[in-house]
């Protein structure tokens, strides 16, 4: 069966829905938010080994496209620390909703990595949302203002890697994307853990170990290929924008799971409102452009 447009929207929807997951089980979890992504990538990476073929990797990739996905997965491996820092230094809810800023990073960014034609509604539906993010901001006690900064720093990077995702991965079979660039992030933030990585290391609960392999399995390896596959067809900030998804899946499980609706004001939902709007409000003007442009080229 051919791989459409609307299999891949399917396909990324079925990922953000799984990623609205992340943020609670990186809640619920023990652990810092360095060791926990390097146990995030570190499973991730040893669930592929059964379809990768390690030996063959330069041959069927090359050297130059190799190292590329691996600095491209440094990025995704700094992106998750951010976003579960974040989450540490504010809770589930203010990480999700500051990941909603990867539209606008996105704006600005995919004409400069992928050389995309600028397109005047992305910037302005990106634009739309920095009210959202006001509120968001003044609907939140002050003690959560750094978790919100480190919150919006892991949306750039976000946006960053999808964009060179995008710019890069060209017809490269995602498995073997995956591991090459969770499989970097691994080594890479092993180097860090002796100097940032805080005690444990190894979780203490047997109910943390089903949250990381459920972490790792269903919501990485499974949601990463099905996002990768789906970003073929998609572009960038459509993908980054439908990503924005999360927030309204994720928010909606911490109200009722993690009882962060004590911690939020009105102001913070009114701009989840506002950030939920322009999400949405994309899909129509783009539909809406679409008609427009195949009704001229009919006349």
């Amino acid at each position: 069966m051919a791989y459409t447009t609307t299999r891949a929207y399917l396909e990324l929807h079925l990922a953000v829905f799984l990623w609205g997951f992340t943020a609670i089980l990186g809640d619920l979890i023990d652990l810092s938010a360095l060791t926990l992504v390097w146990w995030r990538v570190f499973l991730t990476s040893m669930s592929l080994l059964a379809f990768i073929r390690i030996g063959s990797l330069y041959r069927e990739v090359g050297w130059r496209k190799l190292l590329t996905l691996v600095g491209i997965g440094l990025l995704t491996g700094l992106h998750w620390v951010a976003f579960y820092g974040s989450i540490k230094l504010a809770n589930a809810s203010i990480a999700l909703i500051c990941m909603a800023t990867t539209s606008l990073f996105s704006s600005l960014l995919e004409p400069l990595i992928v050389r995309s034609p600028f397109r005047w509604y992305e910037l302005l539906l990106g634009v739309a949302i920095l009210p959202g993010i006001w509120l968001v901001v003044d609907g939140s006690a002050d003690s959560m203002n750094l978790g919100i900064m480190v919150g919006l720093v892991s949306a750039f990077l976000a946006a960053l890697f999808t964009n060179l995702n995008k710019r890069y991965m060209g017809d490269t079979d995602a498995l073997r994307v995956t591991f090459v660039e969770l499989g970097g992030a691994t080594v890479f933030l092993a180097l860090l853990l002796p100097f940032f990585g805080t005690e444990p290391f190894w979780p203490d609960r047997e109910i943390d170990w089903v949250y990381l392999l459920t972490l790792a399995l269903l919501c990485t390896t499974l949601t990463y290929v099905l996002s990768l596959r789906a970003l073929r067809k998609l572009s960038a900030f459509a993908t980054n924008l439908t990503i924005n998804l999360e927030p309204v899946y994720g928010i909606f499980l911490a109200y009722f799971l993690l009882n962060d609706a004590q911690e939020l004001t009105p102001s913070f939902y009114l701009g989840t409102l506002i950030i939920m709007l322009a999400v949405f409000g994309y899909a129509g003007i783009n539909r809406y452009l679409r008609r427009r442009t195949t009704s001229h080229k009919a006349v």
